[in-house]
């Protein structure tokens, strides 16, 4: 079993009851989360972000580490370094809006993608915020995605 296959059966489960902690609560729960024992932060942000299915047309909620670069929220599509990308990643690129939530305030946004040098800048920002994107970097071909989304209208808190 591959590095990122080890982490995604690790955390698999964590990942679900983490989501289900920051729904049920509202938000007051879930956001800050303790990452020490898995090479991350004792105080690591989590967003929440809502999405449609670019295929089903369902509607899903992910909870992602997140960091404020220059006022917009930046999300990683690191996927623990598998050699494809996330399906969020791939279905907010169907579509020009997502919505996310940070503690217990939602709000519609946009998102775009870093290049070039403010790409550099947010990825060295992100690694600092939790290193093991580095190891996930490494581990695949791929170039892990940058997200940086900018927060539109106040929304209602999301809902299990």
């Amino acid at each position: 079993m591959g590095n990122a296959d080890a982490i995604r059966t690790e955390r698999g489960d964590w990942i679900s009851r983490h989501l289900e902690e920051y729904l049920s609560s509202g938000g007051t729960r879930g956001h800050i989360m303790d990452l020490a024992d898995v090479g991350g932060r004792a105080f690591t942000t989590h967003c929440l972000i809502r999405f449609r299915g670019r295929n089903s047309g369902k509607t899903y909620v992910k909870p992602l580490i997140y960091g404020n670069f220059g006022g917009e929220l930046v999300i990683v599509a690191s996927k623990g370094g598998a050699d494809n990308h996330p399906e969020w990643y791939l279905n907010i690129q169907a579509s020009s809006s997502v919505e996310v939530q940070i503690a217990t305030q939602a709000f519609a946004a946009t998102w775009r993608e870093p290049s070039d040098e403010e790409r550099h800048e947010v990825w060295s920002y992100m690694t600092h915020l939790y290193p093991p994107y580095i190891t996930y970097q490494q581990s695949t071909s791929r170039r892990i995605p940058l997200v940086m989304l900018a927060l539109g209208e106040p929304i209602d808190v999301f809902t299990p």
